[in-house]
């Protein structure tokens, strides 16, 4: 399917870095719980990851990520998820994207 420019321009992927990671026992698939720096603008935002396969929480701790910010919030088990990571897939196991170089928190991907 495609989109056009004008959808595309509506999806608001932003650069943030992750400050908290914690188990999430109560996930359907195993995954952790993120919170993710945006910088001052959109603040901190939490959502869950099922990245577990890849990546121990202490090698998350730090990292850049992008996700898209402008997603309604949505209930996973019992935490609500504010954002979406995005990552290459294959299977089960999901690799993070991430800038190349460190950039500032907030920064919009286009």
């Amino acid at each position: 399917m495609e989109i056009n420019w004008n959808e595309f321009t509506k999806i608001d992927m932003r650069v943030g870095t992750i400050i908290e990671v914690n188990n999430f026992p109560e996930a359907r698939n195993p995954a952790y719980q993120l919170h993710i720096d945006f910088g001052n603008v959109l603040g901190i935002k939490k959502t869950s990851a099922q990245v577990t396969a890849l990546y121990k929480k202490e090698e998350l701790m730090g990292r850049q990520i992008v996700a898209v910010v402008n997603f309604p919030k949505k209930q996973i088990a019992s935490f609500m998820s504010e954002c979406l990571v995005l990552g290459a897939v294959d299977g089960k196991d999901v690799t993070l994207l991430h800038p190349g170089l460190q950039v500032e928190n907030g920064l919009k991907v286009s």
